[in-house]
């Protein structure tokens, strides 16, 4: 079955009745799409556009393997004028769809949360699967936050962001295979990572993340930007100190020696 296809459908409130009068194709037709039939390429283009998704999210399998591409930007995607831009479902099926780990690195990424009230309990959920879960914030009290809350305008209210997001990942705290930290770096790129799949979304001087474009890569060969970003994770992760949220407040505390 094709899930991505049947939840754009229903996020979308089209019907495969109305997709097959869009795309010029039997209604027999979308239920083979929908049973796991890999449309025509022409097809695959106008499925996507009518349901405002990107035809790699929906059919992955007919991306190019790994070889097949090459030059620098080998292992791109897709690419996203802003993070509006992806689709909600595309989020929720990355992540529920991944096996080995799901790393996040953000300042506060209150959309993450908002967007999806039962975040806390989907990657527990994942987690309790055997996916190591890996969530790393902006440090409140961090001269990074402070520098950015400064160049987007806002002042102290990104630190104010940051601890009410936290308060939705409260409940992860002690949970196996979860870990969440606090960095204090200069955060050129949002990151989210589900197994092979990487989301960046740069930062623009003095604009939020939100307004910012969004790339979509998948891990490939050595010539792709794939690696180079999961490094970088795992660069500020190692610098990062763990959230505690102790009686005085983890989220409110200052870097520990």
């Amino acid at each position: 079955m094709n899930e991505r296809l049947r939840s754009a459908l229903a996020q979308r409130g089209v019907s495969p009745v109305e997709l097959a009068a869009a795309c010029e194709v039997d209604p027999k037709t979308v239920t083979r799409w929908l049973g796991g039939r890999l449309p025509h390429a022409r097809h695959r283009w106008n499925v996507a556009r009518h349901l405002k998704v990107d035809d790699d999210f929906l059919w992955p399998q007919a991306r190019p393997q790994t070889g097949q591409a090459s030059g620098p930007g080998t292992g791109l995607v897709a690419t996203y004028p802003d993070r509006a831009s992806v689709p909600r479902e595309m989020w929720l099926s990355l992540l529920l769809e991944a096996e080995q780990g799901i790393d996040v690195l953000v300042f506060s990424g209150t959309f993450f949360a908002q967007s999806n009230p039962r975040i806390a309990a989907m990657l527990a959920q994942r987690a309790a699967a055997g996916v190591k879960v890996r969530l790393c914030f902006g440090d409140p009290q961090g001269h990074a936050v402070a520098i950015r809350g400064r160049e987007e305008g806002i002042g102290d209210a990104l630190a104010a962001k940051i601890g009410a997001s936290l308060t939705y990942y409260r409940p992860l705290l002690g949970t196996p295979g979860c870990e969440i930290r606090l960095h204090d770096t200069t955060l050129y790129t949002s990151l989210f990572r589900y197994d092979d799949d990487l989301l960046v979304n740069p930062h623009v001087w003095g604009q939020p993340a939100s307004a910012n474009p969004l790339l979509h890569l998948q891990k490939g060969g050595d010539l792709g930007w794939f690696g180079g970003y999961a490094s970088s994770f795992d660069a500020v992760w190692d610098l990062a100190r763990p959230w505690t949220d102790d009686a005085q407040g983890g989220q409110s505390r200052g870097r520990q020696d």
